[in-house]
């Protein structure tokens, strides 16, 4: 919210310099956020009337502009396109300071003399960016100091409200403020009252949703002459941050800006049967803005409609059919107030968000919606705009209840920290809007309808605490139970996962939830893989992020590509995220959490050895010493069904029947359509599992007797997975097979074919005796015995 000082005086006498009060004002939580001086350097520039306009010789881009400025013509050089014959714009002649400090010079362009400037709004101080030049009123007169017609200087205090505050969207809130904090008089700007009943045969007002629109005026003017709007209406509208267009349009922004109240108008003729409708929408009603989109809606969105049709979106944006144009004639005015939900909710859905809907998505004063139009109406006669028409047509249904709150002294002061004299408290609390009565020894206080933030007794203590000053509030040691905080299980587990990963060398990086659509068809997942079942977002930031991640092989992905176009190469990372699998609907989704990795390239090493490839195997000890630690007795699978790795280099991991993750290399495709150097071994795993089935470590007594080692080496089919071996010698060998250490592999001669020998050693031991050679041989006749019959393995000798 930007307001000119020389706007906010009209409403209260301000005894102090901009930046005095802006130091107040923050300090009572009305936060400004700069304080800018408009025109103070500017001197010289004057008016002047273009007698003339030809092309530059030399120039295919310039032109030649004679400038009359009051009885002298100057020969004026310029780049604008918009200068014509007639047209009365600012100019700066040699000696001249513009808005900035920058002073005029003659000068040469291409072989003609320039005695000044032509000047755009830029120049002037007045706006940030312009299309060309700033082109006055026609009976602006030549040589006049462009300064004093605009109002200049001046000052533009911008604030930077909370949310809560929308009462102070407005000149007349902020003046309010100022009024109560140096105890001044609030001076209201004057209206046209609407006195008789003309307006009546014009048009007749239907709410038919009062929930979405409590109250609906409108008036009506005739006779309107389209054209630009006072100077000095202009010059404050640039000041607060608003392009001016033509007049009316600037009219109802101007009182925007000065109440609050957005207002909207309709070209009278166009509306079909003098009737204006508030309704839903029909299920795929369409509607064509003003800004030349056809719009649809449903039956969330609220609509102002004619005896026939949509002519606008309320609160958002008109049509276009009943826009006014040069040729409007009659103009109805729309004054009204609708749900803050309502409007959010539409706004963000179409993407159009302007000062009116932010005004009324923060809630407008429903008892403010007469007096803007009558606002409306008196500049609209003051500047012979147009004949307003008598009477206002005011379709006020439900009128809101009187919110009151019961108000505790002693409880205020206890609120506060402070004790505030109970006069002065009412004092603030009237000049505010409340109502104040006394009862007994409490105080009823009635809210007005612009202030709906306020509702309990604590929000009373905060209008007189800032009123008082938090700096006059001694600071306290606070005092109360102090509960330990303590971190969730899952949480703790997964910071526990993350210094364990680190510690072996990994980098944890934390990619988007939202990522792109197009990314399931990189994984090559198929067109019915759950992994496409995903949620959309109702509005996403671009269409490379419009939906979110069902896995979190996409940013794994992405963090190495990113690596590698900056020649990072040697890549070893993970993430713990959450994913989201979309529910029934209306439901929220499940959003599980999930641990990825992603290696790539070779192992950095000292001097004393070489690098290490950062293989399926690599990743795989670190995964086998993840579960290690976590005392999860897991086994790996070989995986030949997931689409996006490898089929001969991928594995699943089991912990009995629970599917813990997976790894393996990705999938020669996807490294070809990612142009990557290197195989990318990637892994997934679901950390709520995890965290189910790991094992707390328990004290376990040594063994005081000797333990009895064999090693066995068995032939079996290559089809045969280590794995099934294992779990067959552990279930063979029972209680006395402490432990279990495949050592070899070997596949070649005097083996037969499709075979490989694999061999174990074994760790034989008991904890009340020392085991003799008989009883170790059993175990290992039992051990080979299980595999020969559950798995066709032959003792190798």
């Amino acid at each position: 919210m930007r307001v000119p000082l020389s706007w906010l005086r009209e409403f209260v006498d301000i005894p102090v310099s901009p930046r005095e009060l802006a130091e107040r004002l923050t300090a009572a939580g009305i936060a400004v956020d700069t304080v800018t001086d408009v025109g103070d350097k500017m001197k010289g520039v004057i008016t002047a009337r273009l007698s003339g306009v030809r092309p530059h010789p030399n120039a295919d881009r310039l032109s030649i502009c004679s400038a009359d400025a009051g009885g002298e013509v100057y020969e004026i050089v310029t780049a604008a396109d918009n200068v014509f014959t007639g047209a009365v714009v600012p100019l700066a002649l040699e000696g001249a300071r513009l808005a900035d400090g920058t002073v005029i010079k003659k000068a040469r362009f291409r072989g003609i003399a320039s005695m000044g400037m032509l000047c755009s709004e830029v120049e002037l101080g007045l706006e940030d960016r312009s299309p060309g030049i700033m082109i006055l009123p026609p009976d602006t007169p030549p040589g006049t100091d462009i300064a004093a017609l605009l109002g200049l200087p001046d000052t533009v205090l911008a604030f930077d409200l909370t949310p809560n505050r929308g009462d102070c969207l407005s000149i007349l809130g902020i003046a309010r403020e100022v009024a109560v904090l140096y105890g001044l008089q609030l001076n209201y700007p004057p209206v046209l009252e609407s006195e008789g009943d003309e307006a009546a045969g014009y048009i007749d007002v239907e709410i038919r949703d009062p929930q979405l629109c409590g109250r609906y005026a409108a008036r009506v003017f005739e006779d309107i002459k389209i054209g630009q709007a006072p100077l000095r209406l202009q010059t404050r509208l640039r000041l607060a941050g608003m392009r001016p267009i033509y007049n009316l349009v600037d009219v109802t922004n101007y009182v925007m800006l000065e109440l609050g109240q957005p207002l909207h108008a309709f070209d009278y003729e166009t509306l079909r049967g003098r009737r204006i409708v508030v309704r839903r929408a029909s299920p795929g009603e369409r509607l064509v803005t003003l800004d030349g989109v056809t719009r649809q809606f449903d039956r969330e969105d609220l609509l102002i409609a004619d005896a026939e049709r949509a002519v606008a979106v309320a609160g958002v944006m008109g049509g276009l059919e009943t826009e006014v144009t040069p040729g409007t004639a009659t103009v109805l005015l729309e004054s009204a107030n609708f749900d803050p939900l309502s409007i959010r909710k539409t706004s963000r859905k179409l993407g159009l968000r302007s000062e009116a809907s932010l005004r009324f998505e923060k809630r407008v004063d429903i008892e403010g919606a007469v007096r803007a139009a009558g606002r409306m109406a008196r500049l609209v006669a003051e500047t012979g705009m147009g004949r307003v028409v008598p009477g206002v047509v005011d379709s006020y249904t439900v009128r809101p209840d009187q919110k009151t709150v019961v108000v505790r002294p002693d409880r205020l002061d206890q609120i506060i920290g402070a004790s505030v004299p109970g006069d002065k408290a009412v004092k603030w609390l009237k000049a505010l809007g409340f109502g104040v009565r006394k009862n007994t020894d409490r105080l009823i206080v009635s809210v007005p309808t612009f202030r709906p933030d306020v509702s309990i007794e604590e929000d009373i203590a905060e209008e007189v605490a800032r009123l008082y000053g938090y700096d006059r509030i001694a600071a306290t040691q606070t005092y109360g139970e102090a509960t330990p905080g303590r971190r969730p299980p899952v949480e703790t587990f997964i910071r526990w996962v993350n210094r364990f990963l680190t510690g072996l060398g990994l980098t944890e990086v934390v990619t988007y939830s939202f990522i792109n659509p197009m990314s399931f068809d990189l994984l090559r997942l198929p067109q019915d893989d759950p992994l496409r079942r995903v949620v959309a977002l109702k509005n996403p930031i671009s269409e490379e992020q419009s939906v979110l991640r069902a896995t979190l092989l996409p940013g794994m992905l992405e963090v190495v590509c990113r690596n590698v176009s900056r020649r990072v190469t040697d890549i070893a990372v993970f993430e713990a995220g959450r994913v989201f699998k979309p529910r029934a609907d209306g439901e929220l989704p499940d959003e599980p959490l999930k641990l990825g990795m992603a290696v790539a390239g070779k192992e950095p090493r000292g001097w004393e050895s070489p690098p290490r490839d950062m293989d399926f195997y690599f990743l795989k000890g670190i995964v086998e010493a993840l579960l290690d630690r976590l005392g999860i007795d897991a086994v790996f699978r070989p995986l030949q069904t997931h689409p996006s790795l490898h089929p001969m280099r991928a594995a699943g991991v089991l912990a009995g029947d629970k599917e813990l993750g997976y790894l393996g290399q990705v999938h020669p495709e996807i490294k070809m359509s990612l142009d990557l150097p290197n195989d990318v071994i990637l892994a997934e795993f679901d950390i709520e599992r995890l965290l189910a089935v790991r094992k707390v470590a328990a004290f376990r007594e040594l063994v005081r007797f000797p333990g009895v080692l064999r090693d066995i080496a068995v032939v079996v089919p290559e089809g045969v997975p280590a794995a099934e071996l294992v779990d067959n010698v552990k279930t063979a060998g029972g209680e006395l097979l402490r432990e279990l250490r495949l050592f070899d592999v070997y596949k070649g001669a005097k083996l037969p074919e499709c075979t490989r020998s694999i061999a174990f050693s074994l760790l034989f031991q008991a904890g009340d005796r020392t085991l003799t050679d008989t009883e170790a041989a059993a175990c290992v006749e039992a051990i080979v015995n299980r595999l020969k019959e559950k798995c066709g393995a032959v003792l190798r000798w």
